[in-house]
């Protein structure tokens, strides 16, 4: 078979990867030619916040600790002002897709290097996509600006992540793998860092359901989770991610578990217009079919399957729906507002995916 067309837009950045590398943190600091770092985490990760704050010593500015899902702008605002009265020339996000989104946020506004040091499996790290929330509404984009210079990863510091959290942040990643494979810029190289890092994920969080403490199984996940970033760093999304940008940014909802519940359907609503793409998820899961596949893997491993166990109203599918479907976008099967609205009831009952629907 020859090799098709295309187009790889890599990404320079650096990673370090192996179990105990944040020690390198102070070095990675250095690196980035920087001597103040502003340390952001989530409420829940201050702790590890501080203990990077007291690692590195005269380098650390301080510790921002009120990271949030969807990133509000007015916290970015905030974050803004601490950074500037403590001279912070980089920012150290420690933690999940808050604390990554907002060094972006800052970032985008102010073009401070980012230092990632993520702790679950989001895969936001390796991307240079931003999203920010205002009155209401999500919205995207791309700026390189926001893509960290350095990522840490270090499997140590996801043992302590719970095990609810593991499966759907891995779920997560998983999304944005399967979403490159039918991506309309999808190439040989993503199209084969997405297969391995479903299979890398689809094999490791059984074992860390299993036995959470699993190093082995840990650092698989991280491993598979940092191939499926760097599949949405490199490729668009389609509709998947654009119903969970909705369902996060419109009516609140929690990042990780949403992406876990909506995939299989996103999923079944593409089957039938990306062949290939649903064939190499199914064999990446170890499955006949990618839907199925990805909605046993999350039952099977106690994660929510149905958005009305999440917060979601059912009056709102509806709402859902037209947001979706207001601004153009691509997907492999054009947008039908009835086909998406029933997508939206199948995952908020929790219904088994339905391909082709």
């Amino acid at each position: 078979m020859s090799t098709p067309e295309f187009v790889y837009n890599g990404r320079a950045m650096r990673v370090v990867f192996g179990c105990g590398s944040r020690i390198h943190i102070e070095r990675e600091v250095h690196t980035l030619g920087a001597r103040r770092a502003l340390i952001l985490c989530s409420e829940e990760q201050r702790a590890l916040g501080a203990s990077v704050a007291d690692q590195l010593g005269a380098r650390a500015a301080g510790v921002f600790d009120r990271a949030t899902m969807h990133v509000p702008v007015e916290l970015v605002a905030q974050a803004r002002t601490v950074a500037a009265s403590l001279d912070a020339d980089c920012v150290i996000a420690v933690g999940g897709g808050s604390a990554i989104g907002l060094a972006k946020g800052l970032a985008l506004e102010t073009s401070l290097p980012i230092l990632a040091v993520p702790t679950t499996y989001a895969g936001s790290e390796m991307t240079p996509i931003f999203g920010l929330t205002e009155s209401g509404l999500k919205r995207t984009g791309t700026d390189l600006r926001v893509l960290p210079r350095t990522v840490i990863y270090d499997p140590d510091l996801t043992v302590t992540l719970p095990v609810g959290l593991s499966v759907t942040s891995g779920i997560n990643a998983i999304a944005h793998a399967a979403e490159g494979l039918y991506s309309r810029d999808a190439n040989p190289l993503t199209s084969l860092m997405a297969e391995e890092g479903i299979a890398a994920l689809a094999r490791s969080l059984p074992r860390i359901v299993a036995q959470p403490n699993d190093a082995s199984a840990r650092a698989d996940a991280l491993y598979g989770s940092w191939l499926c970033g760097a599949v949405l760093g490199s490729v668009g999304m389609a509709l998947h991610h654009k119903l969970c940008h909705t369902l996060g940014g419109s009516f609140n909802l929690p990042h990780a578990p949403t992406h876990t519940i909506v995939l299989p359907h996103a999923l079944a609503y593409n089957a039938d217009a990306a062949p290939d793409a649903m064939r190499r998820i199914a064999q990446a899961l170890g499955h006949d079919s990618a839907a199925q596949g990805l909605y046993e893997l999350a039952r099977a491993n106690g994660a929510p399957v149905a958005l009305k166990e999440i917060g979601m109203l059912e009056e709102q599918l509806d709402q859902a729906a037209d947001i979706a479907c207001n601004n153009a976008y691509w997907n492999p099967r054009p947008l039908e507002r009835g086909a998406i609205r029933a997508l939206l009831q199948r995952a908020f009952d929790g219904s088994a995916p339905t391909d082709g629907l």
